[in-house]
């Protein structure tokens, strides 16, 4: 009997759809040029009258974020002198969710983390503690009104990860000598949007938001109040548009801005910025090491929740790329705790060939491979098993260990 079998990929079929995509991305350069400019342009003329802009920004009604600006929109900042001895620490994650073939219900988060000490006495400490976990309490989060508990799945476990780090992370600074400066590091955003954007009951955004993440942040916020402490979070290639959104408003002829009453059926003047982020109008703008202005975040979930711990942010060229790099209120507004992070950053991008080294490392800790997930459930497998336990699977997991030809 003779089997015809189709590899999974055919990438001779692809190689034309991507020789059309390229021809597409050639075809739509020029028009990105023309709207960068606009964009730098709108950023000079908007300049010209700060207070306008802040007005017209704090009364406009907008279906995007806009970025609330803090020190204006132009202006390029070098990075404070490091200090001689200091230390910078890490934490990042990684899941494995509950299999659904498998009978044992349980998910694991491994928390990498760096603590890495420079100056008279360098050291360097890169741990990983993996967490299991399988109670009923821990694989739902408990409805108050008992009608529907949330499972740990999904975004929610994804959620619950990013509060593991920041515990983590509030840890390590508490450990820190307190002798030195330190910069804390967390990879990706400082907002939560999923508790409140995924549309999950109040309970589940108490539980992760108001009981957990920012509970960790406060802790490090009191190590502060003692010493120099800096906490940041680090975005590569950001995608973001806050800052041009702000241009935007300031290309509305509209007073005050409002899309939904003036803009509906009709071709918006802001549109010549459609296509343009923040991290493309701030690549000619900023020098090596330089950051740009701060600006505010004015996300909902910030402004309702976060209190002290309000979100600013600012672009930072790292000489490889340009960062978005986010902070609390806490440090945003003190000099030595924003030259602190900003110094201290650049110095670790350098020393990371464009990325922090102890984001990097508590990475590699943190980081659960394909191998490893085979690992973890053969073990759970042998424990049910040695226990007498049926450890069947379903017949969808088997078929995909067991090919047919």
């Amino acid at each position: 009997m003779l089997y015809w079998c189709k590899v999974a990929l055919d990438l001779h079929q692809v190689v034309l759809q991507i020789e059309s995509l390229v021809s597409r991305l050639r075809a739509g350069r020029q028009e990105w040029v023309r709207r960068l400019a606009l964009a730098r342009e709108t950023l000079e003329s908007a300049s010209a009258d700060i207070p306008l802009l802040q007005r017209r920004i704090a009364a406009a009604r907008t279906t995007w974020l806009v970025a609330g600006v803090e020190e204006g929109l132009r202006g390029a900042f070098p990075p404070p002198a490091i200090p001689p001895s200091f230390a910078v620490v890490a934490a990042d994650g990684s899941h494995m969710t509950s299999d659904r073939h498998s009978p044992a219900r349980c998910h694991l988060i491994n928390i990498g983390t760096a603590h890495i000490q420079y100056g008279d006495a360098p050291t360097a400490r890169l741990e990983s503690h993996p967490t299991l976990y399988c109670e009923d309490a821990d694989l739902a989060i408990p409805d108050p009104a008992r009608i529907r508990d949330e499972p740990v799945e999904g975004a929610v476990l994804g959620l619950k990860r990013t509060v593991a780090e920041t515990e983590a992370l509030a840890g390590l600074v508490e450990a820190v000598d307190p002798s030195l400066p330190v910069l804390g590091l967390l990879d990706g955003s400082l907002i939560l949007w999923g508790v409140t954007a995924q549309g999950f009951p109040g309970f589940v955004r108490e539980a992760l938001l108001e009981k957990g993440f920012l509970p960790a942040l406060e802790r490090m916020r009191t190590v502060s109040q003692g010493r120099p402490v800096a906490l940041a979070s680090y975005i590569s290639r950001p995608a973001g548009t806050d800052v041009v959104n702000a241009l935007r408003v300031s290309l509305c002829p509209f007073d005050p801005p409002d899309c939904d009453r003036h803009c509906r059926g009709r071709d918006k003047d802001c549109s010549g910025l459609a296509g343009v982020d923040d991290r493309m109008l701030f690549t000619d703008l900023l020098g090596g090491g330089e950051r740009s202005p701060i600006f505010s975040s004015s996300s909902s979930v910030v402004r309702q929740y976060y209190g002290e711990h309000q979100v600013f942010f600012f672009y930072i060229n790292v000489d490889e790329e340009i960062a978005r790099v986010e902070v609390p209120g806490w440090v945003a507004q003190d000099p030595v705790f924003l030259g602190l992070a900003h110094s201290l950053l650049v110095d670790s991008c350098r020393k990371g060939r464009g990325y922090p080294v102890a984001l990097m490392e508590a990475h590699e800790q943190a980081v659960l491979t394909g191998a490893h997930r085979e690992q973890f459930w053969s073990l759970v497998a042998r424990a049910l098993e040695e226990q007498g336990l049926a450890a069947d699977t379903s017949a969808k997991s088997a078929s995909k260990r067991l090919p047919w030809v």
